[in-house]
């Protein structure tokens, strides 16, 4: 036995890359995009206090990223044998670089939470036996923060990376593709512990963190923008394979999953909620939300575009 695990069966038959993946790729950029945002606004602030933000990011860290891994789990042939990929390395194959960076990440991901949430811990009697690991964990909290952002950062690559070594699919094998799922996931993780921070940590809509985060996102829309144009680009002036795959951006239900979902939701939705609406309304909790869940939506759309019209238009 060599260790070897087909990731073609599971939940799902036909394509090598079925929607439990395409899940697993949304859940993990979340994850990383998420608690990145939040350690780069407390290194830049020199914050030391949890913030109802940092919170938020750290809960949402975790959560999807196990709910990520879950999906990837189930999706193997035999989903009780995970454990192989754990114990057989293969350093040659981005997916086992990826499951050492993700064996680290996912214990460090609960770290910071638990550390996130003292006050939360704190308060409820019965967990008071853990009080004394505050004390333990905050004294090496810097050298896990930068670990944990690193690593945050590395699995929105790794995504990309995963699925880019697929050479048969011009749309996903391309160098640009980590890069958009970094962008994306920074997108569609602060969005989400922006929502999660005002809605059960009591964030103020305009506070400082929510204003730094604010200014960050039209920046970090158009750095996806000029990713997915470059991938564009490359397929139109590439060889017949390349230009044969660029037809999905144009031909078949996937093109409108990218012109409604991407294009329509994702980003003129946070657009135009911010900048073609009465200012009463834009600066509204309403509008906060919903501008939130576009680019959440938008970003699952993504991943799904890539995912499944990169399968289908094959060479």
């Amino acid at each position: 036995m060599d260790g070897t695990i087909d990731f073609t069966m599971g939940l799902s038959e036909g394509i090598a890359w079925p929607w439990p993946i395409a899940v697993y790729l949304f859940f993990a950029g979340i994850s990383g995009g998420a608690l990145a945002t939040a350690i780069f606004i407390r290194f830049y602030k020199k914050q030391t206090e949890n913030t109802p933000f940092y919170k938020a990011a750290t809960v949402i860290s975790f959560v999807t990223i196990a709910v990520g891994m879950l999906c990837l789990v189930l999706d193997l042939t035999n989903p009780l044998f995970f454990w192989k990929i754990l114990v057989f390395y293969n350093f040659n194959s981005v997916m086992s670089v990826g499951v050492v960076a993700l064996t680290v990440y996912i214990p460090l991901t609960a770290v910071v939470a638990f550390l996130a949430l003292e006050d939360e811990i704190r308060a409820i009697p019965a967990l008071n036996v853990l009080a004394p690991l505050f004390g333990i964990l905050k004294t090496v909290r810097k050298p896990i923060e930068v670990l944990v952002l690193i690593l945050a950062l590395a699995v929105c690559a790794y995504t990309g990376f995963l699925i880019s070594a697929l050479i048969r699919f011009p749309i996903i094998n391309t160098s640009v593709l980590p890069a958009l799922f970094i962008a994306s996931g920074m997108s569609a993780g602060a969005a989400s512990a922006k929502m999660v921070a005002v809605k059960f940590f009591k964030e103020d809509l305009h506070s400082d963190d929510m204003n730094i985060l604010h200014g960050a996102e039209w920046p970090i829309m158009f750095a996806e923008i000029m990713f997915i144009a470059m991938i564009a680009m490359s397929l139109l002036t590439g060889n017949a394979g390349a230009q044969y795959a660029a037809t999905a951006f144009t031909t078949g239900s996937w093109a409108a999953v990218f012109w409604i979902g991407v294009i329509g939701v994702g980003f003129a939705g946070p657009i135009l909620l911010n900048f073609a609406t009465p200012k009463s309304f834009s600066h509204s909790a309403k509008a906060f939300y919903a501008s939130g869940l576009c680019a959440v939506a938008g970003m699952m759309c993504l991943r799904l575009f890539i995912l499944y019209a990169g399968q289908n238009f094959a060479i």
